[in-house]
């Protein structure tokens, strides 16, 4: 498995955590992932002269194959790349092209990027953040905690407290800041990151208390992340859930919905919805729209 786009979403509506993998890779049997390139110096390049899109500019909106049906994939992130494909012939003449402006490392197999790790093995290609969950366990002195069976205690409503007792906001803030990133390869704690992020702007012990319990749960399930198999299943799967005026401050229900494309995980999101439904029904369909909104997307 390679990823080629992770994103994470908040809005005004409420907490929401979002991640996404490119389907044309995941969908992609042959597609192997040929190792991280990185670019010496990629800060003193010179001035930029031209124009700089922040999206694909008119003409390029949608990927160019050829007709082989083959793909190549290009990431970057400031100066790290990651190049995948099952074109060898085109991956050898995108990196002569590259050398020719750069001055360019190859580092080997796909292993490490953007802290997240990358291991293969015969049953597929796995993601994790092992590393990052055990340096942040470290960071916070919670790495001889008691771990937690679950990322959320169950029936836990977080919501305005009388009592309020006051937590340091700049940490609440880095913690779930770190939990928004995690959640990049962890799909089982979307739903808990995304109710503690609902209240960075005023978090309170008990949220704090919430924001600890997700982290327990991490130190007894280091070893989880996403695994992407190859797979005889030709289709596109999305499965949507609701609950109704699940929040205890505005009544709103939280959708969530996942996606799965030739039987591998590649979209999921955890999200609070922007109006109250009126009934259970009414929420259903909402997420139902979000779903179905994503697999035709």
């Amino acid at each position: 498995m390679e990823t080629d786009k992770c994103r994470e979403d908040k809005d005004e509506g409420g907490g929401n955590t979002e991640n996404m993998i490119d389907e044309k890779t995941a969908k992609n049997d042959r597609s192997k992932a040929k190792g991280p390139l990185d670019v010496k110096n990629a800060f003193l390049n010179g001035e930029l002269e031209k124009e700089v899109y922040m999206s694909p500019p008119p003409g390029f909106e949608r990927i160019q194959t050829r007709d082989s049906g083959k793909i190549v994939v290009l990431i970057v992130y400031v100066d790290d790349i990651v190049l995948s494909g099952d074109d060898e012939g085109e991956i050898t003449r995108l990196k002569t092209r590259m050398a020719r402006e750069f001055e360019i490392k190859d580092l080997g197999k796909l292993s490490y990027f953007l802290v997240m790790e990358v291991a293969r093995s015969r049953q597929g290609i796995s993601i994790s953040q092992r590393k990052y969950t055990l340096d942040l366990l470290k960071e916070i002195g919670k790495t001889g905690c008691k771990p937690a069976d679950t990322p959320v205690e169950y029936n836990a409503k977080l919501g305005v407290i009388n009592n309020k007792v006051p937590v340091s906001k700049e940490r609440y803030q880095r913690l779930v800041g770190k939990l928004i990133y995690l959640s990049h390869t962890r799909p089982d704690i979307s739903y808990a990151v995304s109710m503690v992020s609902q209240f960075i702007q005023a978090p309170y012990e008990e949220h704090m208390t919430a924001v600890e319990h997700i982290l327990r749960y991490l130190k007894g399930t280091l070893g989880k992340g996403l695994m992407f198999r190859k797979s005889g299943k030709r289709t596109i799967v999305a499965y949507t859930n609701s609950d109704w005026a699940g929040s205890v401050v505005d009544r709103k229900a939280t959708s969530g919905y996942c996606t799965f494309v030739w039987g591998n995980l590649v979209t999921w999101r955890s999200k609070k919805q922007g109006v109250v439904a009126k009934c259970s029904a009414e929420a259903e369909y909402r997420v139902m729209s979000l779903g179905i909104c994503e697999k035709s997307g």
